[in-house]
């Protein structure tokens, strides 16, 4: 049965708990049950607000997790987190991430195929969920779709949404295709233009980001988008507040992660500031926060970040990457 999000928000069935956040930028921040802290099973990646901070009157944020190791492969693929941070302790609920099931005719043995990608990063518009699925592109989830079905079709799961829409842009000759690492949307002009961004170590060939115009549907509208090469290495995901670009970057297990401020190819380094285990990052624009997640078992918080406690570069040219 179509339901729709406002359901799952009635119908939250975990807890989160308020924690102090062992990293230097952090004001305030939760962690998961004690399940969720410690499964090795799925990894929190992405995360994302409504539009302006609120859905049916109340506030509402969505992580993204993906299944690693065999039962991943094996079937568990990718699940997203509504959760009701207000309060004392902030609730919430896992929905899996199904494509769409077969026909309507085959009732309850419509099989429902569970989403496999990483889901590194989170974008909301409207309706409309995004999803950076890695070398495939990035997926689209309408919110609006979110069914309710029994335990066993669900796998376990009360609530599932089906996928939209699988996109997969191609680049001019002269690029390489790009891995939706992440992603999020720039608000900063009349129109929102989407931003993908691609994880890569020092090392590495390529940490690129790149800007498309969208059309009336929020797809990239071009073939031919605004590339930014040789961003910060490690990136794991990006935001703006106001004209303002934030980029979280890891280290490694046990090593704080990085706050980069500033724009593309001039930026400033705030080394050390973030959690261990970095990940995606949004702007809260009701609150003026930056909110931002860690992945790894036993240490995996969702906190928030003030802005304006962290100044981008004061001079004309590029930080040293």
């Amino acid at each position: 049965m179509r339901v729709g999000l406002t359901a799952v928000l009635d119908d939250l069935d975990r807890e989160g708990v308020r924690v102090d956040v062992p990293a230097k930028a952090a004001v305030e921040g939760f962690t998961w049950d004690a399940r969720d802290r410690a499964t090795r099973r799925w990894w929190p990646q992405g995360l994302t607000t409504s539009a302006h901070g609120r859905w049916s009157g109340r506030p509402v944020m969505i992580a993204s997790w993906y299944a690693k190791g065999l039962l991943g492969l094996l079937g568990l693929g990718s699940r997203v987190t509504v959760i009701d941070p207000a309060g004392e302790r902030p609730r919430y609920r896992h929905v899996r991430l199904v494509h769409r099931p077969g026909p309507r005719w085959l009732g309850p043995l419509r099989p429902m195929l569970t989403v496999r990608v990483h889901a590194g990063g989170l974008a909301w518009e409207g309706t409309r969920l995004y999803v950076a699925a890695g070398p495939f592109g990035f997926r689209v989830f309408d919110l609006d779709d979110v069914e309710r079905v029994s335990r066993w079709r669900g796998r376990g799961y009360r609530y599932v949404l089906p996928l939209h829409s699988a996109h997969r842009t191609r680049p001019r000759r002269d690029r390489s295709e790009m891995t939706w690492s992440f992603l999020t949307f720039d608000r900063s002009g009349d129109t929102p233009r989407l931003v993908a961004g691609e994880y890569g170590t020092k090392a590495a060939a390529r940490h690129r980001m790149v800007r498309h115009v969208v059309d009336d549907l929020g797809l990239p509208a071009s073939a031919d988008p605004e590339w930014f090469d040789e961003q910060p290495h490690r990136m794991q995901g990006t935001c703006q507040a106001g004209s303002t670009w934030f980029v979280t970057a890891s280290a490694g297990e046990g090593k704080p992660g990085a706050l980069w401020v500033g724009e593309p190819g001039r930026w400033r380094k705030h080394a050390g500031v973030l959690a261990t285990g970095a990940e995606d990052i949004t702007y809260w624009p009701e609150r003026h926060q930056l909110w931002t997640l860690t992945e790894w078992p036993h240490r995996r918080w969702v906190y928030a970040v003030d802005p304006d406690a962290w100044p981008g570069p004061d001079f004309e040219d590029a930080s040293s990457l």
